[in-house]
């Protein structure tokens, strides 16, 4: 380990047997004679007081165990940039190499040298360095000026997390002979930030990508940093202790993705401080406490012009258990993507029923939702999940004063805020009908028969017979029972369903072996499968599907027998007419 001298070592960042901390204190500490270092540790564990000893205080912890007395001969003061790049990348020699001569002229006088191809061979293979990584390579400075930049000069991205950078000026000095860096990750140094704006010398004019999580910087320090970065597009701050204090003015107006993660003070009133950076696309909050979200300026049914370009956010991980935050999503103007994992609204297990209850209702709840939890929405999964929120608040809308005549339908304020989308389904597939706002009944044999009455349309003076039929039973059965009642023949018998209501009919072919009547009456489906077609008498909600893909759903008034394997469906007027070849 490096006995550095011990001047000016106040706030250096130090390494002891694979341990950080930062220097607080150096000189002696009676009764024990000698030069010690007092230090604080990044993990208060390792510690054993708070700086004090007998008494006497000779330095401040943060902690009360974060604090202890080292031996300069212990503790290791890191290395510059350019010996950490050269450990790492820089090969040794192969045999055949070693002792190999070469004559240079160095002035007028030609110099044997020994292994002199294999300098240049390493200068070469540093010159073509454009990425490296650095993590945990104890680098402490920039080293000799204008070497990294004669040595490799075309690095365009670093990772130097988790060194002993002590200060932003050591920051600049390595940048500042990197004209092409682009991204510089400098988590976990802890960073020691001018307290005024630094001058403007173009050393980052290139970056784009800045990671400073970990490091300790507020957001003030931040602002009067961003002033050198004027075309950084990504700004990582995670667990920073961040408390957003003012809006960024003239800086930062490039970023499209800031990560304010696991900075617990952050709140709503905040998060207006950033709400109007111009070209922001995405927003990660996750672990940031974040409970609730509201945009004033935007009315129900309105969007807000605050972030005006964010199209992803991330909310993982926080106290998230109102519908009202996802209301509030809606009103963004381009939100695309949302991550919302284990919060209390959706803390449900993945598999479970209720977890994907609660993922219909988001995307029911958010309009231009395309991927949720980092899952696609399929528009097929998206016309499910908003006739099903459409259905299962259909009663609610009608209790508080939902109409399906359009003159009439006034919902109360109170439904319109719990459910800001409602409105806009009912425009999109129609108002509810009564019909669906039927309770399922248990599953006995006398909830599954249903009344047929059966007659002549060419012969209204003929009895009308009534039968009670099961609603699995097929269509083709239907057509034998009633060949055997009525004493015609199969071949001969054409069936239609009447209805006091009717309206364009719908021609598809059918199965006359599918069921005629669905297992389940409450919710009364019809389905058309590439293997026939389930017909329900009545003005009912009917579902179609294609190859077993939710097609389009509509009402149905009736169901007309054409043949044994074609049927008209009769549809509810304004629904559009659906045609199966």
């Amino acid at each position: 380990m490096s006995d550095t001298g011990t001047s000016d070592v106040i706030g250096r960042r130090v390494e002891v047997n694979g341990e950080l901390a930062t220097v607080r204190f150096s000189g002696i500490v009676p009764p024990v004679a000698g030069l010690w270092l007092g230090v604080e540790w990044d993990n208060p564990e390792r510690g054993k007081h708070d700086g004090s000893h007998e008494g006497t205080v000779y330095f401040k912890c943060r902690h009360p165990t974060g604090g202890s007395f080292i031996r300069p001969n212990k503790v290791n003061f890191g290395i510059d940039f350019l010996t950490a790049v050269k450990n790492r990348y820089i090969l040794e020699d192969g045999p055949e190499e070693d002792g190999k001569e070469q004559v240079v002229v160095i002035g007028n006088k030609p110099v044997e040298t020994i292994g002199f191809d294999s300098v240049i061979k390493q200068q070469s293979e540093l010159s073509k360095l454009q990425d490296i990584s650095l993590r945990s390579c104890a680098v402490s400075g920039a080293g000799d000026k204008g070497g990294i930049a004669k040595a490799c000069p075309n690095i365009r991205k670093i990772d130097l997390s988790k060194n002993l950078l002590s200060s932003w000026e050591e920051v600049i000095c390595i940048a500042d002979q990197l004209q092409h860096l682009e991204v510089l990750n400098l988590s976990e140094n802890k960073l020691k930030f001018p307290s005024v704006s630094p001058p403007l010398t173009g050393t980052f004019s290139s970056l784009k990508v800045l990671v400073l999580n970990r490091t300790g910087i507020t957001w003030a320090e931040v602002l009067q940093c961003a002033s050198a970065w004027p075309v950084l597009e990504e700004l990582y701050l995670e667990s920073d202790n961040i408390c957003i204090s003012e809006r960024p003015t003239d800086v930062l107006q490039m970023v499209k993705l800031l990560d304010l993660s696991s900075n617990q003070s952050i709140d709503e009133n905040q998060l207006f401080l950033i709400a109007y950076l111009p070209r922001l696309e995405q927003l990660i909050l996750s672990n940031t406490g974040i409970s609730s979200i509201h945009f004033p300026d935007a009315e129900i049914g309105c969007k807000t012009s605050m972030f005006p370009s964010l199209q992803y956010l991330v909310v993982n991980d926080n106290r998230i258990s109102q519908w009202s935050f996802i209301n509030e999503l809606e009103k963004l103007q381009r939100l695309q993507a949302l991550s919302c994992l284990r919060n209390p609204l959706t803390a449900a297990s993945p598999d479970s029923k209720e977890a994907q209850t609660t993922r219909q209702l988001i995307i029911a709840k958010i309009g231009q939702l395309k991927t949720l939890n980092k899952c696609e929405v399929l528009p097929e999964e998206r016309r499910g999940a908003e006739l099903d929120y459409r259905k299962a608040f259909g009663s609610d809308w009608k209790k508080a004063g939902g109409h399906q005549d359009p003159d009439k339908n006034r919902p109360s304020e109170d439904f319109l805020a719990a459910h800001p989308r409602f409105q806009l389904l009912c425009l999109k597939y129609g108002a509810p009908e009564d019909a669906e706002f039927q309770i399922q009944q248990p599953f006995m044999l006398k909830n599954q028969l249903l009344t047929l009455k059966i007659k002549y349309l060419n012969e209204m003076d003929q009895k009308v017979l009534e039968k009670q039929l099961p609603d699995s039973m097929t269509v083709q059965k239907v057509k034998g029972l009633l060949s055997r009642l009525l004493k015609v023949p199969v071949s001969e018998l054409q069936l239609s369903y009447e209805s006091p209501k009717v309206s364009c009919p719908a021609k598809c072919k059918a199965n006359p072996s599918s069921p005629l009547l669905a297992s389940d009456s409450s919710c009364l489906p019809v389905t058309l499968t590439a293997n026939g077609i389930t017909c329900l008498p009545g003005s009912v909600p009917v579902v179609l599907f294609l190859t077993g893909r939710v097609h389009r759903t509509c009402f149905v008034r009736s169901v007309l027998i054409l043949s044994p394997s074609t049927f008209v469906l009769i549809l509810d007027a304004g629904q559009r007419n659906y045609t199966r070849k």
